[in-house]
């Protein structure tokens, strides 16, 4: 046990600097993939034809296939074709997580806003209110309070998928702890200090969650 807490004493530093380049990420992904998403679900529930069919199928697309490959196409696959749009690591990771999270937000922020009573729209239209402004002031208003927790689970499930990245050599939490297993050998603490980081930043989120909700219940 001694011998662990000086071994943690150690290299947990490098493991808090990967910690950080963990939480941009993750921060830039949440952020981006809600302002994203946000348009995307609006234009799921669109009644222009085209803006529905274009939201539907860029769900399809991104929900169906593993965020890995989204994450190796930006950042080996497309530069491959198109010189110029190589990236760095961090910029790649940031892009992969935002377009990823975008999808399942849409969904998210589809499902809220269908499940509003209609008369919600038809009382804000006889107003004298446009279609955009009743979204905007009545609508969506009240669906983001059926977002919430949804949201909060993808939130927290982006902070995990976040270690994929190490696969692009950026050294976030994950590949932090990979380099320095390959030169200490110490598996079990390394991993077993990563998943307690890990950990930590998912209950913190969740926290944040869930007083973010209480607030915006608060107004019910």
């Amino acid at each position: 046990m001694k011998d662990f807490f000086s071994f943690a004493i150690t290299y947990l530093p490098y493991l808090l600097q990967g910690a950080l380049i963990t939480i941009e990420i993750a921060v830039i992904g949440i952020a981006a993939g809600s302002m994203i998403g946000l348009l995307i679900g609006l234009g799921r529930v669109s009644n222009t034809k085209l803006f529905s069919q274009i939201s539907r199928f860029y769900i399809w697309v991104i929900r169906g296939t593993p965020l890995l490959v989204q994450l190796f196409t930006i950042h080996f696959a497309i530069p491959s074709v198109f010189p110029v749009l190589t990236m760095p690591p961090f910029v790649s990771a940031c892009i992969a997580l935002s377009l990823n999270a975008a999808a399942y937000i849409a969904e998210i922020a589809r499902g809220a806003i269908q499940s509003m009573d209609k008369g919600q729209m038809e009382a804000a239209r006889s107003l004298g209110l446009s279609y955009g402004q009743s979204m905007r002031r009545v609508i969506i208003p009240q669906a983001f309070r059926r977002m919430l927790p949804p949201l909060g689970n993808e939130f927290i499930a982006l902070i995990k998928e976040s270690s994929l990245v190490s696969t692009i050599a950026l050294y976030d939490l994950l590949r932090t702890g990979q380099q320095i297993i390959s030169s200490t050998y110490r598996y079990m603490e390394i991993f077993f200090l990563v998943g307690l980081i890990y950990l930590v930043l998912t209950t913190i989120m969740t926290f944040i969650v869930g007083k973010v909700e209480k607030k915006v219940g608060a107004y019910e």
